[in-house]
């Protein structure tokens, strides 16, 4: 009896040793393979059950089995890949949890389940817009605001001249914040739509969508320095020229393979914060120029008080991955903190742009005139 159990166990072990290498090897291509898992267990019960009987050439057996299990196992797992591509090409894919993920797909582990899984394959991707996963939000909080801050730009760059008081420098200056925010929801949406393609892929897009985070920012301080400081040219540029080097040197960062790593989420946060916050500095002296009362209420300050606090909020939530830290599996699909953030950026965006046109106008008031000679 003990002998018998122990020759079964053997032949247990030999099993699990030859049917540990295609799952392990399919393991990252999720749900759609779990076929595969039962064939091999099929498989597997089929040897135990040949293994019990009496054989007198169980050594020869077994070295003709194990130079033949190999080449199968790999043929098979070939098989399985290429219907997998085909599946995944035609649409046919589920979502799967974190664990079953490729590490270069990890970057939230509080968020347990609805992943996408590796789909190499771009027709794939895009239709996966339309599906229900950890990244649905994500894409179309920015893929809206897109759509919205197009046709706010259109509007605004196709106003009449007798809108503006120098019309081709101010039209130049709304576009400058209006192609920052465009191309940021551009590189933001497509790389939350097509970073489960492939790790290249994944890396391309998440130095376009730093970057275009970046560009967002400094394309907001352009508007806002502009009519702030509209009558005193040399604080302007000065404040100009300052960003712009802080934008740059942000979107050099963001080249930086490790940059989009998980472990470097906070720097991704600290980095943006810091180019955002560097616009204390314009704005104190902004308010000590025009006085506190005069600068947060026809000066537009409250708005881009509201502006700022927003932005350090989302990032702050980004960074710490609140709140599905606190309720993990809880938010997997929707009100994650990505999505939040995602959120409070485009919200952060429409009030500056309110809060610069509102400031547009007290500048062509009476009470914000300039006088000929510090007028560019």
């Amino acid at each position: 009896m003990s002998g018998r159990n122990g020759s079964a166990s053997d032949a247990d072990c030999r099993i699990s040793e030859d049917c540990r290498v295609p799952d392990v090897e399919l393991m990252e291509l999720g749900p759609l393979l779990e076929e595969a898992g039962r064939q091999a267990a099929g498989k597997g019960m089929m040897s135990e059950g040949a293994s019990v009987l009496p054989d007198d050439d169980d050594d020869d057996d077994e070295e003709v089995e194990g130079v033949l299990t190999l080449p199968l196992q790999a043929h098979h797992a070939m098989e399985k890949m290429e219907e997998f591509v085909h599946k995944v090409w035609k649409g046919s894919w589920r979502v799967i949890p974190f664990h079953v993920l490729p590490e270069w797909l990890k970057d939230n582990d509080y968020l347990l389940h609805g992943h996408r899984p590796p789909m190499p394959s771009f027709r794939a991707c895009f239709g996966s817009i339309f599906r229900i996963h950890t990244e649905t939000g994500n894409i179309w909080t920015h893929l809206l605001g897109l759509i919205l801050f197009i046709c706010l730009g259109t509007y605004t760059i196709l106003r009449p001249n007798m809108y503006f008081m120098a019309p081709l420098q101010e039209k130049v200056v709304f576009g400058m914040f209006f192609l920052g925010a465009v191309l940021c929801l551009s590189f933001s949406w497509l790389f939350h739509t097509v970073y489960c393609h492939s790790e290249k892929v994944s890396r391309t897009f998440s130095k376009l969508d730093y970057s275009g985070i970046a560009l967002l920012i400094m394309g907001s301080f352009v508007p806002w320095l502009y009519y702030s400081f509209y009558c005193s040219p040399q604080p302007r540029l000065i404040y100009l020229t300052i960003v712009c080097v802080l934008g740059i040197a942000a979107i050099v960062v963001a080249q930086w393979e490790r940059f989009s790593t998980p472990a470097h989420r906070p720097t991704r946060a600290g980095v943006f914060m810091g180019l955002g916050l560097s616009g204390i500095v314009p704005t104190v002296h902004f308010t000590i120029e025009e006085g506190f009362v005069k600068a947060t209420t026809v000066g537009q300050m409250g708005w881009f008080y509201l502006m700022g606090a927003m932005y350090i909020t989302g990032a702050g939530l980004y960074a710490a991955r609140i709140p599905e830290r606190y309720f993990p599996g809880k938010c997997d699909i929707w009100f994650h903190s990505h999505q939040i953030f995602h959120v409070l950026v485009v919200a952060a965006a429409f009030i500056h742009f309110y809060g610069v046109t509102n400031l547009q106008e007290f500048r062509y008031g009476l009470e914000g005139g300039c006088t000929d000679d510090t007028l560019l």
